[in-house]
């Protein structure tokens, strides 16, 4: 990650209300719940979560569901290499052709790969990215940051707009009731913070709920494996021990540890209190206990 780079060149023409809506009408294009479309065209808005971002010159991000190109635009005003990784078709195919029409002298550092961002890993994109900035679709925004962050340990910081809802559960802090299993598994990558509140009428379609920033830095020397395998082990231990949160862990994790005398005897040799319960646990304690296994 480099210092981020506050002298943007500014010479992209950014989108505005109307803007997205012609592009829209002149691709045929109408948002749909499904992909979890709702366009930003508010500039002062994308201009924020570049800057919340503090991407820099030297930096190639990774932009997942680009849309119209609301944010990329922005984002090239400030970085040399935006990769844009878009499911639609026609949004794909259409996207260089908005940024060759609205900065041409830009166009160059875009590369488009059409593609589910769920199933994208290093091999299916032209360059290794330094950091993720995106307004994630709202119905799989946990999955597909949690499998970027997975799949592409080159990113070393991640700005991501999200229903505000989820942005709250992401960088929830233990012992609280929104503290759940998004919360430990994004910190198993880095520290998780909320970044800022976004409103609804930047968007089109307005959506009906509110949205959140949230930033993730990549921890510099990870505390603990990041191996696949590793990985997974863990995230079995925070799904078996949230699928039954009111119970206590010795309970709730006797299915996963073969009994609850199992569960316990873990546990205690990780140091954690049989009978406390799952959303009082750091990650760090779930690391601890998956190593019990």
């Amino acid at each position: 990650m480099t210092e981020p780079d506050v002298s943007a060149r500014g010479s992209a023409a950014l989108l505005g209300p109307a803007e997205v809506r012609a592009l829209a009408e002149q691709l045929g294009v109408r948002p749909t719940k499904q992909l979890g479309q709702n366009f930003v065209h508010d500039a002062n808005t994308v201009r924020r979560i570049v800057a919340a971002a503090g991407v820099g010159r030297a930096d190639a991000v990774l932009e997942v569901g680009p849309g119209l190109g609301s944010l990329t635009l922005a984002l090239l005003d400030v970085v040399d290499s935006v990769i844009a990784v878009e499911i639609d078709p026609v949004l794909a195919q259409h996207l260089p052709v908005t940024v060759a029409d609205r900065a041409p002298e830009l166009a160059g550092q875009l590369r488009v790969v059409q593609a589910d961002a769920l199933r994208v890993g290093p091999q299916d994109l032209p360059a290794a990215p330094t950091a993720l900035v995106a307004n994630l679709p709202y119905n799989v925004a946990v999955p597909v940051l949690l499998h970027l962050l997975a799949e592409l340990p080159s990113i070393t910081t991640s700005l991501v707009m999200v229903q505000a809802e989820v942005a709250d559960r992401l960088a929830a802090e233990p012992g609280g009731r929104i503290y759940g299993v998004p919360s430990v598994k994004a910190g198993f990558f880095g520290t998780v913070r909320r970044a800022g509140a976004v409103g609804t009428q930047v968007f089109w379609p307005v959506p009906r709920v509110e949205s959140g920033l949230v930033r993730i830095e990549r921890y510099a020397e990870a505390p603990w494996s990041m191996d696949d395998e590793h990985r997974r082990r863990v995230f079995a231990v925070v799904d078996a021990a949230f699928a039954q949160r009111r119970k206590t862990l010795r309970a709730a994790l006797s299915g996963w540890a073969g009994s609850p005398a199992e569960a316990e005897r873990r546990l205690v040799a990780a140091g954690i209190d049989p009978i406390a319960r799952g959303e009082t646990l750091d990650t760090a304690a779930y690391v601890r206990l998956a190593d019990q296994a």
